[in-house]
């Protein structure tokens, strides 16, 4: 008896455990949707705990943020010296178009428009500037990944 699950595909039963391999179907539930959701809620408790912490280089400490990065292409070290926060709010969306070379745009009513606010760490060296977005450090912070 087939059963469905929320993200629509569909198994069918093949008995106990349904325990057989099929080579082109994974059985993983875990699905980048998912994931991206909880990036997303990792990203906004982590903006709203450095806003609130008394001790903002505690709490950078605490998560395990690095002061110091390696140099791109081998320059010196660079070190973190602002935290940046950016409020967006996206009030439409815009997608190609078929057969066409303008974008198919569709703005959103009020009560569609929702704001992203972002976090981005700042380092320097006397060389150069870089940026690291907190949705990219924590995509490889090892609590996320699982790495211990």
């Amino acid at each position: 008896m087939p059963h469905d699950h929320a993200d629509g595909h569909h198994h069918h039963a093949h008995g106990p455990g349904h325990n057989h391999d099929h080579p082109d179907q994974m059985h993983s539930h875990m699905h980048a949707v998912d994931a991206a959701a909880e990036l997303q809620v990792l990203t906004a408790q982590f903006i709203d705990g450095f806003v609130a912490a008394k001790d903002k280089m505690s709490y950078l400490r605490i998560a395990g943020v690095p002061l110091e990065i390696p140099g791109q292409g081998g320059g010196p070290s660079m070190k973190l010296v602002d935290v940046k926060l950016t409020t967006e709010w996206q009030v439409g969306t815009a997608s190609p178009s078929f057969g066409s070379r303008e974008l198919s745009y569709m703005p959103y009513p009020g009560e569609m428009v929702t704001e992203r606010t972002n976090l981005g760490l700042v380092y320097v060296s006397l060389e150069a500037k870089h940026v690291t977005d907190l949705r990219a450090f924590l995509q490889t912070h090892p609590l996320l990944t699982g790495a211990r």
